[in-house]
């Protein structure tokens, strides 16, 4: 090994650094991006939202109205429709038990409330 130079062991791993450095940096980029890390606001200091008269929860929200009926698409799935629409399966499936959940069929109407 006399007379190899030191910078073609050092190479591989400066690669892998590299490589992992890139990955530490990717990955908190996509946290951020995803609402996992803190968000950060340009309001000054002490400043406060002040809410909008509308149709309010008693957490001072607005409140969505959820629709009463959902139509079945090509493709859908019991699960896949309870997480859409935002009502849990075991409610979906009491709310509609003539429909059979392994036979959806496209355009079957499914009680949602």
């Amino acid at each position: 090994m006399a007379g190899r130079s030191p910078a073609r062991f050092l190479a591989p791993l400066a690669l892998v650094v590299f490589a992992l450095a890139l990955f530490i940096v990717v990955s908190n980029a996509t946290k951020d991006d995803s609402g996992g890390g803190s968000e950060q606001t340009n309001q000054p200091a002490g400043a406060t939202a002040t809410p909008k008269p509308g149709n309010k929860n008693s957490e001072g929200t607005k409140k969505k109205k959820a629709p009463k009926t959902y139509t079945v698409k090509s493709g859908d799935t019991p699960s896949g429709i309870a997480e859409k629409v935002g009502v849990p399966l075991e409610e979906l499936l009491q709310l509609n038990p003539d429909v059979d959940p392994q036979a959806l069929a496209p355009g079957t109407e499914l009680k949602l409330r």
